[in-house]
């Protein structure tokens, strides 16, 4: 699929190819990190190897099921992306005209549920929240910190965080759904708050946004 599907106005400028290419950056990724803090700390504390190996080990069979989740939500991403699911909602919330700035962090809180990443959010509808700002007259920066701000509020909500959650505290795949319900609302509704504070910096106070 590399290069074989092209992206089209408004979600961009102007055509071309979509790159079909995962990066991973292993000395940045935050799990390098923390690996190498676990090994630091078990040379520091004279842990011997076959307890660091045995604990690897169970932390790996413990968090199996959420290394699924997160290559089938990956997959799940991929798919959208380049089926052009992901960016038609994006141009339905654009259309929204002068209530955009609402919608704005409302896209970004739907980029990171679907994603899992506020990274991938912005990166996934960034371009599209610099050009519709434009349309609108809006500032583009303002738009894109609505995007990263309601990003936030989708991660207690993205199935990777739920995965992991569940995971690490040992809860029963059955409770993962109430967990699920329970910070689906929370998440809503800080994201529509985010929704009406950029409101108010794009038409109350346009100013306080620099």
């Amino acid at each position: 699929m590399h290069n074989l599907i092209l992206q089209m106005p408004p979600v961009v400028n102007s055509p071309k190819p979509y790159a079909a290419l995962y990066k991973v950056d292993w000395l940045a990724a935050s799990g390098t990190s923390c690996a190498l803090a676990v090994f630091g700390t078990a040379l520091l504390l004279r842990v011997r190897p076959q307890h660091v190996g045995r604990i690897c080990f169970e932390t790996a069979r413990q968090l199996s099921f959420a290394f699924i989740s997160f290559v089938a939500v990956l997959g799940l991403a991929f798919l959208m992306n380049y089926s052009g699911a992901t960016a038609t909602l994006g141009l339905a919330f654009a259309s929204a005209g002068k209530t955009f700035p609402f919608f704005s962090a409302l896209l970004g809180w739907l980029g990171v549920f679907l994603t899992g990443s506020d990274t991938s959010a912005n990166a996934l509808f960034g371009n599209l929240q610099h050009i519709t700002a434009t349309r609108l007259h809006l500032k583009p920066a303002l738009m894109a910190a609505a995007n990263s701000s309601g990003g936030v509020m989708g991660k207690m909500i993205s199935l990777q965080s739920i995965a992991v959650a569940s995971a690490a505290t040992s809860m029963l795949p059955a409770e993962e759904p109430r967990l699920f319900r329970f910070t689906l609302r929370h998440s809503i509704a800080l994201a529509c708050v985010i929704g009406f504070v950029t409101l108010l910096y794009a038409y109350v106070v346009p100013g306080w946004a620099r």
